[in-house]
C-alpha cells in the first residue's frame, strides 16, 4: 500500500511570532522544520516537502539571522523557501501628528492560499498540513478539501483561530503541546553547506536563548 504524500506549508510570521511571544519558546528559533514535521508523520505517511512562507526583514542584523536559518533549512531538499516581501508604512498618530516609520509584510497569505490550492489540482499531494492561524486562510482550505483532500490545521505556540480550527479534517493540532518534539529539531550549532563549502554557525543572539 503506498504512503500518503504530505506537504507541510508554514506561514513563517505566525510561527516566528508564536515563537517569540513566549521566552521558553525562543530558544527554538534555530530548528530544522523538516525533521521537526518528520516527528509528526503516520506511519501510513511521508512527508515530501515543507513550504516555508515568509518575507526578508530590512533590519541588518534579523535579515542576517534569518538568512542564516534559511540557509541552514536549505540543505534539505524536501525544505522550500517561498518569499514573499516587505513594503515600508507610515503610520500618523492621530493623538500628536507624528510620523511612525514601520514596514508592513505583504503576498504571503496570497502565496501560500495559491500553493495549497495548486498542490491540491495537481495532484501533488494527498494530505496538507497548514501551520497558521490566519483566518485568510479558509477559502484556500475549503478548495483543497473540496478536491478530496485531506487538511490538517497544525496551530503555532501561543496561537490560535476557531475558525480554521473547524474546517480541518480532524481535531487541530496544538503544536505548543509537543515541546518535546522542537528539543530533537534544533539544527546543530554548526551547519556545514555543501555547495558553497562553508560552515554556518548559530546566530550568536540566538545561541544565548538556548
Amino acid at each position: 500500500m503506498e504512503k500518503q504524500r504530505v506537504i507541510v506549508y508554514i506561514d513563517g510570521f505566525n510561527f516566528f511570532y508564536g515563537l517569540k511571544s513566549e521566552a521558553k519558546w525562543k530558544r527554538f528559533y534555530w530548528l530544522d522544520f523538516v525533521a521537526l514535521f518528520e516527528k509528526f508523520m503516520k506511519p501510513n505517511q511521508e512527508l515530501i516537502a515543507v513550504k516555508y512562507f515568509s518575507a526578508r526583514p530590512t533590519e541588518p542584523g534579523k535579515n542576517q539571522r534569518q538568512y542564516a536559518l534559511f540557509q541552514a533549512n536549505k540543505e534539505n531538499p524536501k525544505f522550500r523557501l517561498i518569499l514573499g516581501k516587505y513594503l515600508s508604512k507610515h503610520i500618523t498618530c492621530f493623538n500628536c501628528g507624528n510620523v511612525i516609520n514601520t514596514y508592513e509584510e505583504k503576498e504571503t497569505d496570497v502565496r501560500i492560499a495559491t500553493q495549497i490550492v495548486s498542490d491540491a489540482y495537481e495532484d501533488n499531494c494527498d494530505v496538507a498540513i497548514v501551520v497558521s492561524a490566519d483566518s485568510d486562510l479558509i477559502p484556500a482550505v475549503e478548495i483543497a478539501k473540496s478536491t478530496g483532500h485531506k487538511v490538517f490545521v497544525f496551530f503555532p505556540p501561543n496561537h490560535y483561530s476557531s475558525n480554521l480550527a473547524a474546517l480541518g479534517s480532524s481535531r487541530p493540532i496544538l503544536m505548543s503541546k509537543y515541546k518535546a518534539r522542537f528539543n530533537q529539531s534544533l539544527l546543530p550549532d554548526v551547519v556545514h553547506l555543501k555547495a558553497e563549502k562553508f560552515d554556518l554557525r548559530i546566530p550568536a543572539k540566538w545561541k544565548a536563548m538556548q
